[in-house]
């Protein structure tokens, strides 16, 4: 199926396409900010640039898109348009993914992940709780959280990942 947008319109909106501050993190870091929490953010040090960073409890908190990182949820889709293409990049990025998590766990960093899929869409959790699991984990000394919303598939990336949320 041909795309339905000039290459120069669609080269415009895929620029328009954030990779910090979307929507889903500003909602986790309003949410955790106001719970007491502080943070760095994008940190270049760290695998993997985690959104949020918590130096003193030695937690990273990651909040992926569902769609770049390739969650096996209902707000995933592969395009129609050059599925090849789409298939290899969001492959590349669970690869890096992995890779990071595996950096941040190897260098004793605890690793959260918050899927969009999480925070909008049918399958989404309440705020509130989602939000007090986090500043727990963050709190806490579980090595690993993962949050998906209520109809994604039960831990896409292999290991550990489920929180029990």
């Amino acid at each position: 199926m041909p795309d339905v947008f000039d290459a120069a319109t669609r080269s415009r909106m895929m620029a328009g396409i954030r990779s910090k501050d979307t929507k889903p993190e500003m909602l986790l870091r309003r949410g955790l900010h106001a719970r007491g929490l502080r943070y760095l953010l994008h940190d270049r040090r760290l695998p993997g640039r985690p959104d949020m960073v918590f130096p003193a409890r030695r937690a990273v908190l990651f909040a992926h898109g569902c769609f770049w990182h390739g969650h096996d949820c209902p707000l995933f889709r592969l395009p129609l348009t050059r599925p090849e293409f789409w298939a290899a990049k969001i492959q590349k990025n669970q690869e890096i993914d992995a890779r990071s998590t595996a950096a941040l766990a190897d260098a004793f960093w605890r690793v959260g992940i918050v899927w969009e899929c999480a925070l909008k869409g049918r399958g989404r959790l309440p705020l509130d709780p989602l939000l007090d699991a986090c500043a727990g984990w963050v709190a806490g000394d579980e090595p690993i959280l993962e949050i998906r919303g209520v109809f994604a598939q039960p831990c896409c990336l292999g290991g550990p990942y489920d929180s029990g949320v």
